[in-house]
């Protein structure tokens, strides 16, 4: 048996899945002219009350344009030190939109309201970079599925207001926080100015983001994805699957976070593994003792069948998914428990 853990972006997709892409009327999205993907924008602009959405390729794209958008050469951007739009998207801020960024140490890829203000630079201080866009995500892919307060985040919210700053969120994992928190995604659509939000991760679909917000800034956005090279043709059959996620695969996210508490509890009991992080959706993250070594234990693991990843800096993570059968969980669970550190090493 094999057990893939690394993301939650290594799910196929189901026959009902297929079977809805198949099915789908196309058109050419470069000309807006695709019914499904206008569907697929109206229906997730809905979702959050927002003016317009805007289909694309990567979650990566959609927060690469939403920066841009928002932004002018030369500015500064905010966000936590292990944002994802700062360490997983291949230097993307300053490439395409020629912005630094301020990082603020926060907790778990959390920050506060005063953080916020702590690192934002005058505005009539010339010689630094104009602050112009606090980035927040959630769930915190780094920082291990956490989900935001949302009584911080309309802290901070306010703190944009008062200094001119835009507000976006990465959420590509959103739909996990709004699960775990019992929230409404008109919630964080009154609260940001721009919104990306996966379908490629817990949702099971094989491609696709979209970002909403306001109907300035997603003009903007449609032009620059042009640049990016994101527009796309008959995307339909992509948008397709994203609608049939929206219908049949959100609410079903409850059973990746329970899969993941029970992952983080057993691990929580081996006498090698030093730190588990707290669980709320279902992203794993724990350090070993020092004793042992990362390589030797993901090595371990994958003669075993299974595979997850290292994070850099002691952390490894593992993430439940769709495609993770209770079979599957069952039988990794009986690895953990019985796994002989000794003779690993």
């Amino acid at each position: 048996m094999q057990i893939n853990l690394i993301s939650d972006t290594v799910t196929k997709p189901s026959e009902g899945m297929l079977q809805a892409m198949m099915n789908a009327q196309v058109g050419d999205d470069v000309f807006k002219a695709d019914p499904t993907v206008n569907r697929l924008e109206e229906r997730v602009a809905g979702l959050f009350g927002m003016d317009r959405a805007l289909f694309f390729p990567s979650g990566t794209m959609a927060n690469q344009c939403a920066i841009k958008a928002h932004t002018q050469p030369g500015d500064q951007l905010v966000c936590d030190k292990y944002a994802h739009v700062y360490n997983y998207e291949g230097g993307g801020v300053a490439f395409n939109s020629g912005v630094t960024c301020s990082l603020v140490d926060g907790h778990r890829g959390m920050i506060t309201a005063e953080q916020v203000k702590a690192a934002m630079n005058p505005y009539d201080f010339y010689h630094s970079p104009k602050s112009a866009l606090v980035c927040l995500e959630n769930t915190t892919n780094k920082g291990g599925g956490a989900c935001w307060d949302v009584e911080e985040m309309k802290q901070i919210r306010g703190v944009c207001d008062e200094n001119g700053l835009g507000f976006h969120l990465d959420g590509a994992r959103l739909w996990n926080a709004l699960i775990a928190k019992d929230e409404s995604p008109r919630l964080y659509g009154e609260l940001f100015d721009t919104i990306s939000v996966c379908f490629s991760k817990g949702l099971g679909c094989p491609v696709g983001s979209v970002l909403v917000g306001k109907d300035a800034l997603i003009e903007k956005a449609f032009r620059i994805r042009k640049v990016l090279g994101g527009g796309m043709r008959q995307s339909g059959y992509l948008a397709a699957a994203c609608l049939y996620a929206l219908e049949n695969n959100v609410t079903r996210l409850e059973e990746d976070h329970t899969k993941a508490k029970e992952i983080a509890k057993v691990l929580d009991g081996l006498d090698f593994v030093s730190n588990v992080e707290p669980v709320e959706t279902n992203i794993i993250i724990f350090n070993l003792d020092q004793t042992v070594s990362d390589e030797v234990f993901l090595e371990a693991l994958k003669q075993k069948g299974v595979s997850i990843i290292g994070m850099g800096q002691g952390k490894l993570r593992m993430v439940t998914h769709m495609d993770y059968t209770t079979d599957m969980h069952l039988h990794l669970m009986e690895i953990l428990k019985k796994f002989d550190i000794k003779k690993a090493s």
